[in-house]
């Protein structure tokens, strides 16, 4: 690597190490991270450059490196799922913290048998119902898959992903990647391949531009390793969905209420506060003009102490409200537009220099829950009560 070579035109010993070689080491370690330069290149699998990327992104990944590719669902920040280097250094370049559960991303269902050691009837119909798809199972895992990749756990999260780009790398390089979203840690989950630059940018090796994600929200994780399928986040595909499929589905509480500092996450995004702006986030509920009235009354005392307010609204009720920025997320009637918009809605107020947003809640049912768990974690579960 460049930082070996680095080391070596320095001529620094390599058998006994001084206070004064370590110190070279790390400043040699530090100039390479400073000197990284991302790729940045876009695909088009109807075109034959697109090969090209493919097999870039591909090597990158199989040489220890990282590589941002666009899922149905959100960016994902790949590395070798099976190298333990490989996945410390998404923990690295996302600011992670190492207990946080990576995602193994396949590109067919037989890849599956090399990473997990058993798959129940259930988890057998849900494949067969949604994969490849928005869903991310766990399983017993085998020795093969990592600790660092797992949170030291014994169970493995694997997703299908139906993204043709996604699956061309996965395939190309032949390993399972693991792909955390590709955003720095906490921030929302990046959309757009001009969100992960914003993020990641001279930290990872390489960013393919597939365009927009499709759903905008990541994927639904549900837990088959044990006697009763539960979710452990909520995504496109709800619990009403899978119930049709293989009968009760429980839901872990941790997906409703702030989970406790001692608390060992299962499933990536369950404990930490995630995909929160730079501005405070605040959501107020209660019954549609009281919740207009609050938010107006919250935005006004903010403009007066001379902080810039946004909102985020709906098509419904955009024009309800006073503040310096109103967004909407879409109709209420269409929840999936909702989806899609709000990690982009969430980022558009970081660029434009927003100090607090204010933002309607939203029925938990089906889809809702998903924008909900985003919400409340994006707000620090921070929830008003309109008057």
């Amino acid at each position: 690597c460049r930082c070996s070579r680095h080391l070596q035109e320095k001529s620094i010993p390599t058998i006994r190490v001084r206070a004064e070689a370590v110190k070279n080491i790390k400043n040699a370690a530090a100039e390479t991270r400073k000197a990284m330069k991302t790729i940045v290149a876009k695909v088009d699998l109807r075109q034959a450059s697109s090969a090209e990327v493919i097999q870039t992104a591909a090597k990158i990944l199989q040489e220890g490196g990282l590589v941002a590719f666009p899922t149905e669902t959100v960016y994902g920040l790949g590395g070798n799922g099976l190298d333990s280097a490989a996945c410390e250094k998404i923990y690295l370049a996302k600011g992670r913290p190492s207990d946080n559960p990576l995602i193994l991303h396949i590109s067919e269902i037989e890849e599956l048998d090399r990473i997990v050691a058993e798959v129940s009837p259930q988890a057998k119909a849900l494949m067969d119902a949604f994969w490849p798809g928005p869903l991310t199972m766990i399983f017993k895992k085998k020795d093969i898959v990592p600790a660092k990749a797992t949170g030291g756990l014994d169970t493995v999260a694997v997703r299908f992903p139906n993204h043709p780009v996604a699956r061309a790398i996965i395939r190309a390089a032949g390993l399972p990647i693991a792909a955390p979203s590709a955003n720095s840690s906490g921030k929302p989950s990046p959309t757009r391949a001009s969100h992960v630059e914003y993020d990641l940018n001279g930290k990872i090796d390489m960013i393919v531009d597939g365009g927009a994600a499709e759903w905008g929200l990541e994927s639904t994780i549900v837990d088959v390793s044990g006697t009763v399928p539960m979710i452990l986040r909520p995504g496109a595909v709800t619990k009403e969905m899978m119930e049709q499929v293989i009968g009760p589905v429980e839901i872990d509480p941790a997906i409703l209420h702030k989970p406790t500092a001692d608390f060992k996450p299962k499933a990536p995004g369950m404990k930490y506060t995630h995909y929160s702006p730079k501005a405070e986030v605040f959501l107020v509920k209660g019954e549609q003009t009281a919740v207009a009235e609050r938010i107006n009354a919250l935005a006004a005392a903010e403009r007066a102490a001379g902080k810039k307010v946004g909102v985020m609204a709906t098509e419904e009720t955009k024009t309800l409200y006073h503040a310096d920025i109103i967004l909407s997320l879409g109709s209420r009637a269409k929840p999936e537009e909702i989806g899609a918009n709000l990690f982009k809605t969430l980022r558009k107020f970081d660029f434009l220099g927003v100090d607090v947003v204010y933002s309607e809640v939203f029925s938990e049912k089906g889809e809702g829950m998903a924008i909900m768990n985003r919400l409340n974690k994006a707000a620090g579960y921070r929830v008003l009560e309109a008057e």
